[in-house]
């Protein structure tokens, strides 16, 4: 049995003493107890707390690996999401002034990934344990939409008719304006019996959509979402912002941006989570690798009223950038990578004339890496704004102007 003292958090919210030895669930500051193993102390006991611990509101949150930071208070947490933001850009040399975050409410999380196993008898929906296989049902779970929790008896009548007791399915789990979408990965291939039978749960099940490994198998309706005026129908399992707040706040923070543009290109555009918005005032110019979203947005642009020009390109920004010549005809970019960041495309816009960059990210290790790149080129880091929309977890997103 060895004690530690915690010195700091890591980016994904374990404490860390010195070694290094990385704890779970600890806060800076914490003398804590337990065995090491491989630089780990798995199970520690906390001998002296912080005064920022308190007691998780969730009772799943002992087995459940869905969250990390329950057991800190609120205004630690939102402080260390910025902190992590903040050291990310000072390793970079950047400053910059800090917004008030946004921080999402509880139970409004409107999409999650579910894991589902069948057991001898029936079968277990829910979170899996931290860094294990072991499943956690989350009956009553505090971050996600009431929607979700009421469907939980559905995945798991699903995951006994079709899931495997070897593996676990990946039910992706959607709330949308004409009810849910479903989408199901990772599971066995279905026979025409297996088919049939789905078909008919879903039509009985009040689901908009049932999708199996991409494949559409029952639509009851299309499972659409409000963006700006134009109602969206996204692939099966496509991305979408995981709630509608922070979805409302970045949109916010990109029109400020956007103020005044007429020519806009939205690159990683997804379905259309800025760009239709955007076309309200202002021609637009979307840019994604994954042609299926484009068509989504495509079809919910020529469906709404009142909206400006929105033209669409299937693109691979990593491997084929927008150049400065093709940039010369906006007057503001938005862009809004991946975790991996967006360095070609970011390369390519330092050395353009773009007048204003709303930039959104999922990782300050990749948006400080990119944010350099055009501060070289010329930008300046106007603001940053911390969007949290996953709470209790270590996951940090950011809206950030740049300015010519």
């Amino acid at each position: 049995m060895s004690e530690v003292l915690i010195d700091r958090l890591g980016h994904h919210g374990d404490g860390i003493a010195s070694g290094p030895v990385f704890v779970p669930r600890t806060l800076p500051g914490e003398l804590v107890a337990g065995e090491i193993a491989d630089g780990r102390i798995e199970a520690p006991r906390v001998l002296i707390p912080s005064p920022e611990r308190i007691r998780p509101p969730c009772p799943h949150y002992r087995a459940c690996g869905g969250c990390a930071l329950q057991h800190a208070r609120e205004g630690f947490v939102t402080g260390w999401k910025e902190e992590v933001i903040r050291k990310a850009l000072a390793a970079q040399g950047i400053e910059t002034v800090f917004r008030a975050p946004h921080v999402s409410p509880l139970q409004s999380r409107r999409r999650a990934v579910f894991a589902g196993r069948r057991l001898k008898k029936g079968a277990l929906v829910g979170f899996h344990a931290r860094g294990s296989d072991v499943i956690t049902a989350v009956p009553g779970c505090l971050i996600l939409h009431p929607d979700l929790i009421e469907a939980l008896p559905l995945l798991e009548d699903l995951t006994s008719r079709a899931g495997a007791r070897k593996s676990a399915l990946a039910l992706s789990l959607t709330c949308t304006e004409t009810g849910l979408d479903l989408a199901v990965t990772g599971g066995k291939s279905l026979a025409a019996s297996l088919r049939a039978e789905l078909g008919q749960w879903a039509g009985q099940s009040g689901l908009a959509r049932l999708s199996w490994d991409g494949e559409v198998l029952a639509q009851a309706r299309a499972p659409e979402h409000l963006i700006g005026r134009a109602l969206v129908t996204p692939p099966p399992g496509a991305f979408m912002q995981a709630t509608p707040e922070a979805e409302a706040a970045m949109q916010g923070a990109v029109r400020e941006i956007a103020d005044g543009a007429r020519h806009i290109v939205d690159l990683f555009a997804g379905c259309g989570t800025f760009a239709l918005p955007l076309a309200e005032t202002a021609e637009i110019h979307a840019v994604e690798t994954a042609a299926e979203m484009l068509s989504a947005l495509d079809k919910g642009w020529r469906g709404a009223r009142g909206l400006k020009r929105v033209t669409h390109e299937a693109r691979d920004l990593f491997r084929n950038p927008l150049l400065p010549e093709e940039l010369a005809h906006y007057d503001c970019a938005v862009i809004d990578p991946p975790r991996a960041g967006a360095e070609a495309q970011a390369r390519a816009l330092a050395e353009s004339a773009v007048p204003c960059i709303a930039a959104l990210s999922c990782n300050p290790v990749t948006f400080a890496r990119d944010a350099a790149l055009l501060i070289k080129g010329g930008y300046r880091l106007a603001w940053v704004q911390l969007i949290d929309q996953f709470r209790f977890s270590p996951h940090v997103e950011l809206a950030a102007q740049f300015s010519r």
